[in-house]
């Protein structure tokens, strides 16, 4: 029974196979071996510099067992593809359609009336492949492995795990405040500071406290727990101090005072620090969160870097489209050492354009949308072009 479904799965497969053109079976056939070259070698250097050489000291310095740093190093293997996904699709295009170009392939198939833009459509085919691929990985299977990889270094270190501890965690809350004449209006009522944040207890706290009229409020406590039964926060060993109307002061210490506030400060300090450990629908979250607690920075920060986890993945497309463009032209002949030096300068080009755009997103001075996706139409607009030149 199993054989026989194998069997005709690959009867299937065949077809489908089949049903693709000759010539487009025949070019992503000259793709797949650069392609593979390229990913293995790009994934090789990025994850000796960004990973392996730290591993080797922790092994030395810190009697890392070797086993957790095998373990930590395949763990952080899928954040690096992401980044070799689309080197590798811009070193393929270009190696291969060089290749044809200086066998005088794609001229001959130029002498048959088949057009550049024909000749790249199957590498634009593998990029927007690649850029899927790239989009699965990068928000499904690496904020995951991220995660799973911290938390396995740190244990194997004896420190607290990263995503349970945190420093000057701050939260504010806005609602319907009197102002000095009397108008009601929407305005800050509490604000909230720890110092620290250690396995799920705020330290060294400091809430200041707007919300009666007239009276200002501040509470200091040595630390302080969400008490998820009465859905208020658990403050001990403070001090209230109060600031009438009048202008008096009273104070008043205590042991343990519960105060009502959401769960906002909790939910903040729990944030992944770094956005690629997040998912989108987790960036999100936290982007609304941010945005409700009034930490307008962070917030417009993280919509930038969720327009990213799409455009990221498109530098796969752009890369293609260049990458192919540039190797079709006529008597192109790049090596495999030129064809890398070309594409460490297209790709050190395309990322300086890309953190420029995502520094004034920022900064505010761009919109996130802009950006995000600038680099990726400018950088489409300039393949386009190169295609053009191809096709003379």
């Amino acid at each position: 029974m199993i054989i026989d479904l194998w069997i005709s799965a690959q009867r299937e497969l065949r077809k489908l196979v089949h049903r693709v053109p000759l010539i487009d079976r025949w070019l992503l056939g000259e793709l797949i071996g650069p392609l593979l070259f390229a990913l293995t070698a790009f994934t090789v250097v990025s994850l000796s510099v960004g990973v392996m050489f730290d591993l080797v000291r922790k092994i030395v310095e810190s009697n890392l067992p070797w086993t957790i740093a095998v373990q930590v190093l395949f763990l952080k293997l899928p954040s690096f593809l992401v980044i070799s996904f689309p080197m590798a699709t811009l070193m393929a295009s270009l190696l291969a359609y060089s290749r044809l170009s200086a066998n005088s392939e794609l001229t001959a198939l130029r002498s048959v009336g088949v057009s550049a833009s024909r000749m790249v459509a199957p590498a634009i085919a593998l990029a927007l492949l690649m850029t899927s691929l790239s989009f699965l990985f990068n928000d499904v299977i690496v904020p995951r492995t991220n995660r799973s990889a911290e938390i396995t270094l740190q244990r194997a270190l004896g420190k607290a795990i990263a995503a349970e501890k945190g420093d000057d965690i701050v939260y504010s809350r806005f609602g319907r405040v009197s102002g000095p004449d009397g108008i009601i209006g929407n305005g800050l009522t509490q604000l909230f500071y720890a110092t620290k944040f250690q396995s799920g207890t705020m330290i060294g706290v400091t809430v200041l406290d707007f919300s009666r009229s007239g009276f200002t409020q501040m509470l200091v406590a040595e630390k302080a727990d969400w008490n998820e039964s009465q859905a208020k926060w658990e403050f001990k060993d403070g001090k209230i101090l109060t600031l009438t109307p009048s202008g008096s002061t009273t104070s008043a210490d205590f042991d343990q005072y519960l105060y009502p506030l959401s769960s906002g400060p909790l939910r903040i300090a729990e944030l992944p620090k770094d956005a690629n450990n997040m998912t989108v629908f987790e960036a999100i979250e936290a982007e609304q969160l941010l945005s409700d607690a009034g930490d307008r920075k962070e917030a417009r920060r993280l919509r930038v870097r969720i327009q990213e986890k799409f455009t990221v993945p498109m530098a796969c497309l752009v890369f293609g489209l260049i990458g192919s463009s540039l190797g079709a032209k006529p008597n192109s002949r790049t090596s495999r050492s030129q064809g890398f030096g070309i594409s460490v300068v297209l790709i050190f080009a395309y990322y300086v354009l890309s953190f420029s755009f995502s520094s004034l997103g920022v900064k505010g001075t761009l919109a996130p949308l802009l950006a995000a996706w600038g680099p990726v139409l400018i950088s489409l607009a300039g393949g386009g072009v190169l295609l053009r030149q191809a096709s003379r």
